[in-house]
């Protein structure tokens, strides 16, 4: 069967490349034309465009590239009428693939799936009437969701188990290993997000004896242009006893981080989040699918994510977010597991003082900590999500053709 995917950003190419792989294994078929990345490339198939070219995020980077945005729209409806694929898969990104699904079902060219359930339930409830007239199935990857989606909106959905957990379970372990000749410093040894061994090996610098903070500061530029500057004004203060590390996003040239590390003592990896989590003792992470992600790794956090200006998003939070947290985490346990600071909340004195009260390791807000991810854990089930989703995406199609 011919599948057409579209991811907009770098966790949905991540997400969509392993479901690619297992629609691969499970239908020897398989045709694949997309919006992705280079993981989904390195499955096979078509790219049509990068989500270097999709992902902007905020009122006036959406308003500055909207030419190029609304030019990747129409290339796309177009590119899926020509090829007349079998099924469209929509990964996440809801404000770019809502509107595709909306062209695909008016047309009629084929069904419409959805892989990665939009976020609805924290912001703009009223999608759902997009939803129920333009997607065929929905798999989502959140155990709240049913309740959301089937009781509250009668709307069928499919929990297929969440990937994250599967990823993150499937990374092998990272070591250690003190490099004499340095001077006494040592390196981490790690492998790739993927499993697969880093061809370098040496990923970063790390002072022997010294635990690592992880910095998580966002997938988009504007994301780090945000968070990144008061994360290392607060690791600054402890670089004589801790090491904070950033992240680098896949999708944003390293080059892009010097302007705020300059005069920091801060090291970076790039494209290695996991290897970087495996060796965390704390993190620093914006909201997002990275809070899961340093959760299932049971590295203690703070989550914080700067907005501007603050006393409006502040405002809006209030009236319109109709949840009450932002963090997966928190989300996922149905309470407070880590707190969260964000937007008119975003404060460097309360986060430097959540981030020192889980730095001891004894400390009761640490240990607090981790029994709350065991719950989440918990909570997620062991289904198989790539599998789960592949085989019921096979098993729908087949049963349309008949």
């Amino acid at each position: 069967m011919r599948y057409y995917l579209i991811a907009g950003e770098a966790s949905g190419d991540l997400h969509a490349s392993r479901l690619m792989a297992e629609l691969q294994r499970q239908d020897a078929a398989a045709e694949f034309r997309f919006y992705g990345g280079d993981q989904m490339a390195a499955v096979g198939g078509t790219m049509v465009r990068h989500y270097r070219e999709l992902a902007y995020m905020g009122f006036v980077p959406v308003l500055l590239h909207l030419p190029t945005i609304l030019k990747n729209m129409r290339r796309a409806k177009h590119d899926i009428e020509a090829w007349q694929p079998d099924v469209l898969i929509l990964v996440d990104y809801p404000g770019f693939n809502l509107k595709i699904a909306k062209y695909v079902h008016k047309k009629g060219i084929c069904p419409v799936y959805y892989y990665i359930a939009p976020k609805i339930w924290a912001w703009k409830e009223y999608r759902i009437k997009n939803i129920k007239r333009d997607v065929d199935e929905l798999f989502s990857i959140l155990p709240f969701e049913k309740d959301f989606f089937e009781k509250k909106h009668h709307y069928p959905i499919h929990y297929v188990g969440n990937p994250t957990k599967e990823e993150v379970d499937n990374t092998s372990p990272t070591s250690l290993t003190p490099d004499p000749s340095r001077g006494g410093e040592g390196r981490i040894y790690s492998q790739g997000e993927n499993g697969a061994e880093d061809v370098n090996r040496t990923v970063i610098p790390l002072e022997e004896g010294k635990p690592v903070i992880a910095l998580l500061c966002g997938s988009r530029r504007q994301e780090i242009k945000a968070n990144l500057p008061t994360m290392l004004q607060i690791t600054d203060k402890l670089a004589d006893s801790y090491q904070a590390v950033i992240a680098g996003a896949p999708g944003i040239d390293a080059d892009y981080y010097d302007q705020f590390t300059s005069g920091h003592r801060v090291s970076m990896v790039h494209g290695q989040t996991y290897s970087l989590l495996s060796q965390a003792h704390a993190a620093l992470v914006t909201s997002g699918t990275a809070t899961l992600e340093t959760a299932l790794f049971n590295v203690p956090q703070v989550v914080c994510y700067e907005t501007r200006p603050h006393f409006l998003f502040g405002w809006l939070r209030k009236m319109f977010l109709k949840v009450k947290y932002v963090s997966l985490v928190n989300l996922v346990a149905d309470r407070e597991v880590v707190p969260e600071l964000v937007a008119d909340t975003f404060i460097a004195a309360d986060i430097e003082k959540h981030l020192n009260s889980i730095l001891p390791v004894d400390s009761p807000q640490r240990q607090d900590m981790l029994q709350g991810y065991r719950e989440v854990r918990k909570r997620l089930g062991e289904q198989r999500a790539p599998e789960n989703a592949a085989r019921l995406t096979i098993d729908l199609l087949r049963k349309r053709s008949h």
